[in-house]
């Protein structure tokens, strides 16, 4: 028997022996030749079978015909299988324009003949069952679109000589406030705490003299929240660099990494993704727009909205309509919010000594808040005053102003939520569409 092939190798492959593998798509069984349809995890290929029937002749039938035949008759959606058989080139098949005779067929394991989801089944049925949903060619794409997404990014940051950082993500204590965290029992009368984000840990990077650092990992978020954007577990991506004058020089950075993965994004997968989901990948232009909230928020008002907001940011709306603007008035799909007040800010963003203001930013993507960027503090007195200003524990958060002590460069960084890209560039309309296996207030489970 010949080598497993992938179905994407076969269109350049000779005609003759074949062997391939995957699941049963679909099977349709007509009087005289069966066709099934085997995808596999780079795409779907006809197989075709003469029928063999019974007849009151038995004896001048063959009978490995018959059971080859009754054998594709009884095949159930999703049963895995190998088929050895003859490949053959016709432009008349729609399906890639080949085809592949049967000839040994090797069921790997059978399938259940009832399917427990269907293509109408809704969205928490379908991740109910999210490793049968994931078999769809179009869930394949949105993983693999993932892959050149994460590694496009590292190989920016590679070739620009940052060093790649793996932080725990059990923690001593709540570094930045009880909310949001889980906590759990850990040895002895521990209380351990999952991380909320690698924020300490990448700033800890800069007073080890790492200069430039990055992470791709998973955060926890202790949010009761059931909106498409939020996860209690997701993937999110982080960056500190060292020797920086302004957050702009994070927000330099931000843009070109991003200009580079939807770059890499288009060229390989571009074609499949106009295909399957009807979006255009768009490589953003640079520089990105700015606009300050103040600003971003009379706008906002101009358009006919009022934020109901009363702590000053921009809720899901004022997002949505600050994106418009930008569309509109800049024809770009990305936009940095700078200038956040210190209230609705974490104590280790740095202000600006003549507005009082932090010098931050968030990015949206498509009317959508995907990353927050900033320049940290890094004077010890000015840090631990703005965390008691914060109702925070300099106790609590010893281990993290202990890196103060002992000299820090001036630094920022950001940290962008994967999936949310994902979401928006694929137009999806929940999160959940584009992670792997979702994790949220009501579901541990698949």
């Amino acid at each position: 028997m010949s080598e497993r092939v992938l179905v994407q190798q076969l269109k350049s492959l000779p005609a003759g022996p074949v062997s391939v593998s995957g699941w049963v798509e679909t099977v349709r069984d007509q009087k005289k030749v069966q066709f099934v349809v085997l995808r596999d995890e780079t795409g779907a290929v006809q197989l075709v079978n003469p029928a063999t029937r019974p007849s009151e002749e038995a004896g001048d039938q063959d009978a490995t015909a018959l059971a080859l035949t009754e054998t594709i008759g009884g095949l159930a959606n999703g049963t895995f299988l190998t088929v050895h058989g003859e490949l053959k080139h016709d432009d008349r098949v729609k399906l890639g324009g080949v085809e592949i005779k049967i000839g040994v067929l090797e069921i790997a394991a059978a399938a259940n003949p009832e399917t427990p989801i269907a293509a109408d089944s809704g969205l928490d049925k379908r991740m109910d069952w999210r490793f049968i949903d994931l078999r769809q060619r179009r869930n394949n794409l949105i993983f693999r679109i993932q892959t050149t997404l994460e590694h496009a990014m590292r190989t920016y940051w590679v070739e620009r000589d940052y060093i790649e950082i793996h932080s725990p993500k059990l923690m001593s204590t709540p570094a930045e406030g009880n909310a949001e965290l889980f906590a759990l029992e850990y040895f002895g009368d521990q209380t351990a705490y999952l991380a909320q984000s690698p924020q300490h840990f990448k700033q800890m990077a800069q007073a080890a003299g790492f200069g430039k650092v990055f992470e791709i990992g998973d955060v926890f978020r202790a949010d009761p929240s059931f909106t498409s954007r939020h996860a209690t577990e997701f993937t999110s991506i982080d960056a500190e660099i060292s020797w920086i004058d302004s957050y702009e020089d994070v927000a330099a950075m931000q843009e070109e990494l991003l200009a580079a993965a939807f770059r890499a994004v288009k060229e390989k997968h571009g074609d499949e993704i106009a295909a399957l989901f009807d979006v255009e990948v768009v490589v953003p232009s640079l520089p990105f727009p700015r606009i300050p909230l103040a600003e971003a928020r009379e706008i906002v008002k101009a358009r006919g909205y009022d934020i109901p907001r009363t702590d000053g940011d921009l809720d899901p709306e004022g997002e949505r309509q600050i994106s418009a603007h930008v569309r509109e008035a800049f024809g770009h799909q990305f936009v940095f919010i700078t200038d956040y007040h210190p209230e609705i800010r974490p104590f280790y963003h740095m202000r600006d000594d003549e507005t009082g203001l932090t010098k931050s930013y968030d990015l949206l993507f498509n009317g959508t808040e995907i990353t927050t960027g900033a320049q940290r503090e890094h004077r010890i007195d000015v840090l631990e005053a703005q965390a008691l200003e914060k109702g925070l524990s300099l106790e609590g958060l010893a281990h993290y102003l202990d890196f103060f002590r002992f000299g820090v460069p001036p630094h920022g960084g950001f940290g962008m939520g994967l999936a949310r890209v994902l979401m928006l560039m694929l137009g999806e309309s929940s999160i959940r569409e584009v992670t792997y296996l979702f994790r949220g207030p009501t579901r541990l489970a698949p």
